[in-house]
């Protein structure tokens, strides 16, 4: 192997150690709109409007759940973190609601 390819070898190393240090999982979402939200008022459609479509759904306690969220972690530094749960009434108006962020 000649000394540039080493060299060439060594970088590609780096590079790929330096990306396997970091995963992202999620999406971004309005967080600016959580504030808007109002339990026993706010609809699933007014919610899908604010927010956009969930980023995964589920049943908690027998209640629908929409989860909006976006998660950083890195080998290197500080993971980021922002999550949205929101739970669903039987007739769709927001029944509560978790935000949690790191920033």
């Amino acid at each position: 192997m000649t000394r540039i390819q080493s060299i060439r070898a060594l970088m590609v190393a780096f590079v790929l150690v330096l990306g396997a240090g970091c995963a992202t999982v999620g999406k971004d979402f309005a967080t600016h709109k959580v504030d808007e939200i109002t339990i026993g008022e706010t609809t699933r459609t007014e919610i899908q409007a604010m927010f956009g479509d969930p980023w995964r759904t589920g049943i908690e306690d027998g209640k629908r759940t929409w989860t909006y969220g976006k998660y950083r972690w890195s080998a290197f530094g500080d993971a980021e973190t922002t999550d949205l749960v929101v739970r669903f009434n039987e007739d769709g108006t927001v029944s509560s609601y978790v935000y949690n962020t790191t920033e």
